[in-house]
């Protein structure tokens, strides 16, 4: 009897530690992915002209990644500059003398005027399209399109991908059970295979669903320099919460 009574005490205490683990403490794992990363294709079709990046490219937003043959679009630009450029002209001249001519005749001077400003704007917005720019400060990790290369404005497909440099966030799982226990600002010590350095970071995000498919919340934690794709696990501290 007395030996059933010590290993009922030590049975409980293990059941206090362990219920004490686990309200201090969530294991979650997670993948390392970019903090910012973006599919670039083209919105028209064309020829490609020249692509003036590769893998590994380091690029600033705005920079030029490739573009289409667009002689003909840069030639329709240049007349509607001039054709707002005349426009403009006639249409200050007409407005000094607003006072002595026909009201009818002094509109259609106005209407030309700003059908011209709206041209010119086309023929930009037609130019653009054939001209693919960095959307932020990145590195270009993956390519699929060389110069001569045809796309279709019909089926847009990845040209180009590009990452944030150096920003990453790990992508954290946890079971969802512990719903009501995940708060932003709580402490995460994680270790990313391969390397047995432990890490220390801070929710910034809890999603607001469970994934109805592997029963699991995410959140995201903020880091720098680890390679997208790696994975990871670690411990969530929920006592430590902003």
């Amino acid at each position: 009897m007395r030996q059933i009574k010590e290993f009922t005490k030590v049975l409980l205490g293990l059941l206090i530690l362990s219920t004490a683990l686990t309200a201090e403490d969530i294991y979650a794992t997670f993948t390392v992915e970019a903090k910012k990363s973006a599919n670039l294709a083209f919105s028209s079709g064309g020829i490609v002209a020249s692509v003036e990046v590769d893998v590994n490219s380091v690029v600033k937003k705005g920079d030029t990644l490739a573009q289409l043959q667009n002689d003909d679009l840069k030639a329709m630009l240049k007349v509607a500059e001039t054709s707002l450029k005349y426009a403009k002209r006639d249409y200050l001249r007409q407005q000094k003398v607003k006072k002595i001519i026909d009201e009818a005749q002094f509109d259609k001077y106005l209407f030309k005027y700003e059908n011209a400003k709206a041209q010119l704007l086309y023929q930009q917005a037609l130019l653009d399209k054939t001209i693919l720019k960095a959307p932020f400060d990145g590195v270009i990790f993956a390519k699929d399109v060389e110069a001569g290369d045809a796309v279709s404005a019909a089926a847009v497909r990845t040209v180009l991908k590009i990452q944030s440099p150096r920003k990453r966030k790990l992508l954290l799982e946890v079971d969802q059970k512990y719903w009501k226990a995940l708060k932003v600002g709580q402490k995460f010590t994680y270790q990313v295979d391969g390397d047995p350095k432990e890490y220390t970071g801070t929710l910034h995000k809890v999603y607001a669903y469970a994934d109805s498919g592997n029963r699991k919340i995410k959140a995201e934690v903020e880091a720098e320099d680890f390679v997208v794709g790696l994975f990871g696990d670690g411990y969530i501290h929920v006592s430590e919460a902003k």
